[in-house]
């Protein structure tokens, strides 16, 4: 993380981020907070909806030009345009406070949302020009942060100065725009500043398209239909799409509800106290965009976003039963903290999938989708409330959405999940090292051999290589009952001196299919601390194509996970230090006592 933010441009970029984020949630919040001081019940419920749809609509109307934009122009110049779009909008949205024209300023929250929505995938686009698809993980996680930081501070600079510069006297709306006017010069001071930042954004775009914009092409729709099969051509991008539009389509209506959910039940009446609480899910979403980098060290780590979702969902169907302030607050910052471990993972794969000649156009069909799921939902919210059908009924409601997401996210990232759930257990008493990462070719079938020390091997050896690795294990314990479905699923090869045959003749076959395949030469785990001779049985493998990556784990001996226990004694609360050192890739036929001697020494580095 700090190296990437000693790249030029990094600190400018995420400040412009922040400021467009701050002033757009700013008058969202004013708002917001004038229909919850006038109006009750349903006619809340629905105003709420309709202003959060007007900031979403635009982001339907204009997902072509966004997308065309965004790779017609360098990004930089995009949200360089945007921010001075911004500036009159504001200076627009001022005047209409000073002269109370309420229904005037909550019309203008859609074109301070266009100007959000066209330069949308520019702003995202703009972060893998400038970080890398090394710092991907990283860069997206600090955009996350920067952005939710932006909610978090203008959701209490905003409430707090409205309702100090409101009082307890006011008769209508249009008195309330009149007495918390000044706050409109604070939108514009933020709009003002954020073009000075984007005047100073390097260009970073070495492709962009040359393509015209046609407008009839547009009205006709021929761009829409283009644009999301180009947004469908890889299902793992779609699938992101579509499980980011049901998380933020459950947001978007929880937001919604929550205010007359407070106040009808809970008696609250303070915004400050009910953007309160809400406020606490942000926080949370900037934890977890930390730990999501924190998870994602060596590849983008999808996993987290399936254990997130059930996180979401089980706090979609406590939250209705929490009568608590506190409690609530507790249980939103946990909302917020999955929400974060969600987001990162997957909008760093999206961008990660994507060419870079068609970001933006993919990023706009992101925000489109996205976009269309949550204004339907917050129209049904709407026509439910109208309805007269109860915030803590649509609390649950949401929770089986909830569930929805997490059997689609499920469906392609159970093993992943599973990976990531060992990593959060076994990183409370370890941490691990790896050295020669460099070493591992890309797009090679790889057979890695290397000591066998613990029981948590595979897991070390794991742990720092996106693809699966298919490991060689005891056929013994490969038929335990209880374990052998996880077996299967992990796609293991069970090995026995007597079926060795055939378990080699499987090793040599995902070797040509280009897999990764992890073998412990010793045959069992060592009882010793010196690594015991290695069978030859791994030279009968055909890897015809692939390489030999050797392998050195240490640092387990002593562990509960280890046979053999060590002489150092150690402080418990003290976490264990683990290195794996990969050595340089054979090519060569290399017998399994030369082999051995590759592994012992890589001990020395």
């Amino acid at each position: 993380m700090k190296k990437m933010f000693a790249i030029a441009g990094v600190f400018n970029y995420l400040l412009v981020v922040f400021l467009n984020a701050f002033t757009d949630l700013g008058h969202k919040i004013i708002i917001q907070n004038t229909v919850f001081k006038v109006y009750d019940g349903t006619t809340q419920i629905m105003l709420t909806a309709v202003v959060n749809a007007l900031m979403l609509l635009p982001f339907i109307l204009a997902f072509s030009p966004s997308g065309y934009l965004s790779d017609r122009f360098a990004k930089n110049v995009v949200m360089k345009h945007a921010a001075l779009l911004a500036v009159f909008i504001t200076l627009a949205i001022t005047f209409c406070y000073y002269q109370g024209w309420f229904f005037t300023a909550f019309a203008l929250t859609f074109l301070l949302a266009l100007q959000s929505a066209l330069y949308s995938p520019a702003k995202y686009g703009y972060i893998k020009e400038l970080v890398g698809t090394q710092y991907l993980s990283s860069g997206n996680a600090a955009l996350q942060a920067v952005t939710t930081s932006a909610i978090l501070l203008g959701i209490i600079v905003y409430t707090v100065l409205f309702e100090t510069l409101l009082g307890d006297v006011f008769a209508t709306k249009e008195d309330i725009l009149k007495t918390i006017a000044p706050l409109g010069w604070l939108l514009v001071l933020g709009s003002v500043i954020e073009y000075w930042l984007a005047l100073k954004l390097p260009n970073m775009s070495a492709k962009t398209t040359r393509k015209k914009f046609e407008f009839s092409k547009y009205i006709k729709g021929f761009y829409l239909k283009k644009n999301l099969i180009m947004l469908r051509r890889k299902k793992e991008v779609f699938d992101s799409v579509i499980a980011l539009s049901l998380f933020w389509s459950v947001s978007q209506v929880v937001l919604a509800i929550f205010g007359e959910y407070a106040k009808s039940e809970l008696q609250i009446t303070n915004t400050i106290v009910v953007q309160g609480i809400m406020t606490f899910s942000v926080i949370g979403i900037v934890v977890g965009s930390m730990l999501s980098s924190a998870f994602s060290k060596y590849y983008i780590n999808s996993g987290l976003a399936a254990l997130s979702a059930f996180g979401i969902a089980l706090l979609l169907f406590v939250i209705p039963f929490t009568t608590n302030t506190l409690f609530l607050g507790i249980e939103f910052i946990l909302f917020g903290l999955f929400s974060g471990m969600l987001l990162v993972p997957l909008n760093a794969k999206i961008q990660h999938l994507s060419p870079d000649i068609h970001l933006g156009t993919v990023l706009a069909g992101n925000n489109f989708v996205q976009t269309l799921f949550m204004f339907s939902f917050l129209m049904l919210t709407t026509l439910f409330a109208y309805f007269g059908m109860h915030a803590k009924v649509l609390f649950f409601v949401m929770g089986g959405v909830a569930i929805l997401l997490l059997a689609l996210l499920l469906k392609r990232y159970l093993i992943l999940a599973l990976w990531t759930l060992f990593e959060a257990v076994l990183k409370m008493r370890y941490r691990f090292t790896y050295v020669g990462l460099e070493h591992i070719p890309q797009n090679t079938p790889i057979l890695l051999a290397g000591n066998h020390v613990s029981w948590i091997d595979w897991f070390v050896l794991q742990l720092p290589l996106e693809g699966r690795v298919v490991f060689l294990i005891d056929k013994d314990i490969y038929s335990n009952r209880f374990l052998n479905p996880l077996f299967k699923l992990g796609g293991l090869i069970p090995i026995s001196p007597r079926a060795s045959k055939d378990s080699f003749f499987e090793t040599s076959m995902k070797l040509k299919d280009g897999k990764i395949v992890a073998i412990f030469p010793e045959g069992e785990i060592s009882r010793g601390s010196s690594v015991s001779r290695f069978y030859r049985g791994y030279e009968f493998i055909d890897r015809s194509g692939a390489v030999i990556v050797p392998f050195y784990i240490d640092g387990i001996f002593g562990s509960v996970f280890a046979r053999h226990k060590g002489d150092a004694k150690r402080c418990f609360l003290k976490k264990r230090e683990i290195t794996l050192t990969f050595g340089e890739p054979i090519m060569e036929h290399i017998s399994a006592d030369k082999l051995r001697d590759r592994v012992i020494n890589l001990k020395r580095i």
